[in-house]
């Protein structure tokens, strides 16, 4: 039937140890349309698309794919159906090239031998096919962030699925690289794919998105057109309340004392030249594509790499940081754009991933007192309000957003006097992103200063006391607050500006 819907949820019931992520929640994805799963984290939409992607299995329910009941027991049982998804949490092997993580599913072979010039043909096709421009031969390990979310994305596209399930697939591109994939998803629905999308970024929902379905611990809400919503109106409906606007409170101080001075910061290959000062209650903003040197100088700062060279000054004496050790002490602290890789401990709890940077403090003669470490986490993990997770529940099987939470919270801990945070709110509902937002102005507001990173430029924006803005490695001016609209920034990031 012309009629009949892509992907039908029925009842769809699935529970991990201690939680119910999902409570008999039934809606129908159309065929050809691109539809949006709302919720805030912990919500059950990235466990939804995992059912349906053959990763997870439900406890109860069914899915029902054109018309015809199934059950996958495996992602390649889903693929085979016809079904890819991209995952908000990359997983790549980052020892192989670009080229082979693509074609590792079919290599292509020559006699007994695999083809390393049809392997490269069809690696950059995939690429081509969703404007990235990578080197097929880099490991993909040496890649950042968002160019391996475009590799992933690449995969997805050029797999020939009838249903995609799009997990948060712009938390870590530039808004540059949000709208080529915006285009993609439009010339994917023109061939009759239907598209699955999770997003916490509201102003992409409305411009993709023909129908909206939202949950809520667990269960369905609501399924309606996007055309008879608002984002206040779908804010209320995935936070069950109003979410009240505000301006930062650090913006109505003056400046104190100088913090951090950064002078011809350059690393060999990543970037060059990079000058900034920070005053104690400034949050000084980083803006920049993809590539443009921005996490490469957060880490050089935090003593990640060893070729870098500059000064730098920390309270007005010159430092040298060879080691995050060295940072720690000089009252730096890094919430890094990997969280998994470079913030987490993933097999350990969320109470000892907080305490880490500061068990001296929770130490008596070599020995960690554990009242006194719990009451530690306690206090800097209760105001980020983690869902369905106590201070014991292991990190790894936590939502995206509450991770990020507990790796703030582990430098919230530490007492850092300038704080670098790289992409801070990736991957987090609109209500925790309005609490973290508070956050990192009363940071400011008592004093501290912040080097803020984020492809949002709403965020970066809303937030800033100033913007640099890097291309390609260097400077390419700086903005104050009154002067950094998003036209502006975006004519500097992609060099088209004088400014």
């Amino acid at each position: 039937m012309i009629d009949q819907p892509a992907v039908r949820f029925e009842g769809v019931t699935k529970r991990f140890p201690g939680v119910v992520a999902l409570d008999a929640v039934s809606f129908d994805v159309a065929r050809g349309s691109c539809h949006a799963l709302c919720g805030e984290n912990g919500a059950g939409k990235s466990t939804l698309g995992k059912i349906l992607a053959g990763i997870h299995t439900p406890d109860g329910g069914r899915i029902v794919l054109a018309g015809r009941p199934v059950r996958f027991g495996d992602p390649r049982e889903a693929f085979a159906a016809g079904i890819a998804m991209v995952h908000q949490e990359l997983a790549f092997c980052e020892n192989l090239s670009v080229a082979e993580n693509l074609c590792l599913a079919a290599l292509p072979v020559r006699g007994p031998f695999v083809s390393r010039r049809e392997m490269t043909r069809r690696a950059r096709q995939l690429l081509d096919l969703v404007g990235a421009t990578i080197d097929v031969a880099r490991p993909v390990g040496e890649l950042t962030v968002g160019q391996q979310q475009m590799v992933q994305i690449a995969a997805a596209v050029g797999s020939g699925a009838l249903v995609i399930v799009f997990d948060e697939p712009t938390s870590s591109l530039t808004q540059h690289e949000a709208r080529k994939l915006e285009s993609v998803i439009k010339d994917l629905q023109s061939q009759g794919v239907t598209c699955l999308y999770v997003s916490h970024r509201l102003e992409e929902i409305f411009r993709l998105c023909d129908t909206v379905t939202v949950l809520r611990d667990g269960c369905h809400v609501a399924t309606q057109p996007a055309a008879e919503l608002d984002e206040a109106a779908l804010v209320r409906m995935m936070i069950g309340r109003r979410l009240e606007e505000y301006f930062p409170s650090h913006l109505q101080a003056r400046p104190g004392p100088e913090l951090l001075r950064v002078e011809g910061l350059a690393s060999p290959g990543g970037f060059e030249g990079v000058s900034f000062t920070l005053r104690g209650g400034e949050i000084l903003g980083l803006a920049g594509l993809v590539g443009a040197g921005r996490s490469e100088v957060a880490q050089a700062l935090f003593g990640l790499d060893a070729r870098s060279r500059g000064r730098v000054f920390v309270q007005g004496k010159e430092v040298t940081i060879r080691s995050p050790a060295q940072a720690m002490r000089l009252g730096l602290g890094l919430v890094p754009e990997d969280r998994k890789r470079q913030g987490l401990v993933l097999g350990l709890s969320a109470l000892v991933n907080t305490t880490l940077p500061v068990l001296d403090r929770v130490a008596r003669l070599q020995w960690i007192r554990s009242r006194a470490e719990r009451a530690l986490a306690r206090a800097h993990l209760e105001p980020l309000h983690l869902r369905g997770a106590g201070l014991d529940a292991p990190v790894v099987g936590l939502s995206g957003g509450n991770q990020q939470k507990i790796v703030l919270a582990k430098w919230l801990a530490a007492r850092c006097r300038v704080l670098i945070l790289d992409e801070p709110t990736r991957g987090v509902d609109v209500g925790a992103k309005a609490e973290l937002h508070a956050l990192i102005d009363r940071l400011a507001a008592d004093g501290n200063g912040v080097v803020l990173i984020s492809s949002d430029l709403p965020e970066v924006i809303a937030l800033s006391t100033r913007i640099l803005v890097l291309r390609r490695g260097r400077v390419a001016g700086e903005l104050p607050r009154a002067e950094a609209g998003e036209e502006a920034l975006m004519r500097m990031m992609a060099g088209t500006s004088a400014a």
